[in-house]
């Protein structure tokens, strides 16, 4: 019985001292936060998205694979790994994943990681403060396979305030590496002043926090910006900030663009505009703070054209434009609509949209009559 005592008396004391050495999240950033800061000032990867995936991948420094390699993010070995390995279970049975001497190490091989690889690389263009973009940019580009990876990062980052860590080493990343600033900020970089040079005539003011486009609040956002880190930053719901732009859906922007933070006005500031470049039908819209609808309807054009170089393009109804037929249909192409045919299906056969056909005809709504006589061409 006394040997009995004794053996539960040990195995008591070995339980106690296996719970006692459990680490805990906010033990975990403290430990670690200098070299995620650090290596924010290297590399230019948010320390916040650093720990937070951290914290995530080693059960705040508790599992398995992190006491038995250093591995603090879960890096497979991949071909081109050739360090020291260790054989873990994961998605499949016995895999294979890096192991360091060091947690530096770790941390370091995971900036190096990120940075080298292409379908990583627009996260860079992405302001270092947007953890919500950077969440879902890791999930985009196949980080992770958990479908909620974003949302535990961002949960994790505001419950325990990482990006005060960011913003303290966000004014020490190397310039280039900074490559996601937006307007809003002191240091302009050399794409978003172009833009702001190229629209000179229209812009009022752009001042730290503060930039209006055509008389309407805007903020610039480069390549691979999340729209709804947008619509969050700026208490915007999604689905108007969608609306306000001529977004059908959101995702990471394919182009660095304007944004705006309110409607569009259905005219533009100047009477007209004239192409200095190859560009988009929906480019000249945002540049001009000018709805897409009301820009193909002064306008023959179509939603997906690219304009030449050179190409004059009106912003206003008025004298010349395709609106305004000075009371006369003379050149004009003319359809008399027949039994059943609606304004929808007469776009469709000619190819034009029904907001042109309602600016030509000076129509208020889609209701037309049988024999009535439209202008359905310039």
């Amino acid at each position: 019985m006394k040997l009995k005592a004794v053996l539960l008396l040990i195995g008591f004391v070995g339980l106690t001292k296996v719970f006692a050495q459990k680490i805990t999240p906010q033990q975990y950033i403290d430990t670690y936060k200098s070299i995620a800061i650090a290596e924010m000032k290297r590399m230019g990867v948010p320390a916040d998205i650093t720990l937070a995936q951290g914290i995530l991948e080693t059960e705040s420094g508790n599992s398995v694979l992190v006491k038995k390699s250093n591995n603090h993010f879960g890096i497979k070995c991949k071909d081109t790994w050739t360090g020291q390995t260790v054989s873990h279970d994961d998605d499949a049975a016995g895999e294979c994943f890096r192991k360091y001497d060091s947690p530096e190490d770790s941390y370091r091989d995971h900036s190096n990681f990120l940075r080298g690889r292409d379908h990583y690389s627009f996260l860079f263009r992405l302001d270092p403060a947007d953890y919500k973009g950077w969440a879902y940019g890791l999930k985009k580009a196949g980080y992770a396979t958990n479908p909620n990876y974003p949302k535990i990062l961002i949960k994790t980052i505001e419950e325990y305030k990482l990006n005060e860590l960011t913003k303290e080493a966000v004014d020490e990343i190397p310039t280039y590496f900074n490559e996601g600033a937006s307007v809003e900020e002191n240091n302009t970089p050399t794409i978003v002043k172009q833009t702001v040079d190229k629209v000179s005539n229209v812009i009022e003011k752009v001042l730290p926090g503060a930039t209006k486009l055509n008389g309407l609040k805007v903020v610039y956002a480069e390549k691979g910006t999340s729209l709804l880190s947008v619509a969050t930053k700026h208490q915007i719901a999604l689905t108007d900030l969608l609306n306000y732009n001529d977004n059908k859906t959101d995702g990471l922007l394919d182009e660095g663009s304007w944004i705006y933070l309110e409607p569009k006005r259905k005219e533009g500031k100047l009477a007209s505009y004239t192409t200095t470049e190859s560009e988009s039908v929906y480019q000249i819209s945002q540049l001009n703070g000018i709805q897409l609808s009301s820009l193909l309807a002064y306008n023959d054009f179509k939603e997906d054209d690219i304009l030449s170089p050179g190409k004059l393009v009106r912003l206003k109804p008025g004298v010349g434009t395709v609106e305004n037929k000075v009371s006369s249909t003379k050149g004009a192409k003319i359809h008399e609509v027949k039994p059943k045919e609606g304004l929808y299906g007469i776009a469709k056969k000619y190819n034009v949209s029904v907001e042109q056909l309602k600016a030509w005809n000076d129509l208020d709504s889609e209701s037309i009559s049988v024999g009535q006589q439209l202008i359905i061409a310039k």
